[in-house]
């Protein structure tokens, strides 16, 4: 066995306000280069501050509008809200929040070239902006080679 390293952006679709499950677009982009690993790491940096990465629930959806529901009572927006910047609009601060409570990077355990979540785990882009551009993902593979 030898030491391996692996790196690729991927670029995901905006998409709307809220978490989604984004395990199987990653594991459609990282497919060949994760396969060649037999014991490692994959680490998954999102390149910006008004979304997140988290490992959360991949069965029930209702989980994921939960998620959105308690973020949105937590973190105020509006007019009313306490937040000075708001050059990119309303959801902007909010957004920056949001992003520091989940964190914008998740390591991951490979196991014979697999990403070793458990059953119920998945993987969650988190969009905290209502108008929100295609996010990019740098994925870092490191390890033993299979």
């Amino acid at each position: 066995m030898a030491v391996r390293w692996a790196q690729k952006t991927i670029a995901l679709p905006p998409q709307k306000r809220g978490c989604h499950l984004v395990t199987s677009k990653i594991l459609k982009e990282i497919d060949h280069e994760i396969s060649g690993f037999k014991c490692g790491l994959a680490h998954l940096f999102l390149q910006h501050t008004s979304a997140s990465l988290t490992i959360n629930e991949n069965y029930d959806k209702d989980v994921q509008d939960d998620t959105e529901t308690f973020l949105s009572r937590i973190v105020p927006e509006g007019r009313s809200a306490p937040w000075k910047h708001t050059l990119e609009g309303p959801d902007d601060m909010p957004a920056h929040i949001k992003s520091s409570m989940f964190g914008c990077a998740i390591t991951i355990p490979i196991t014979d070239g697999r990403l070793n979540l458990g059953t119920w785990q998945g993987i969650w882009l988190c969009e905290h902006r209502d108008h929100a551009s295609s996010r990019k993902i740098v994925v870092t593979l490191n390890g033993m080679s299979a």
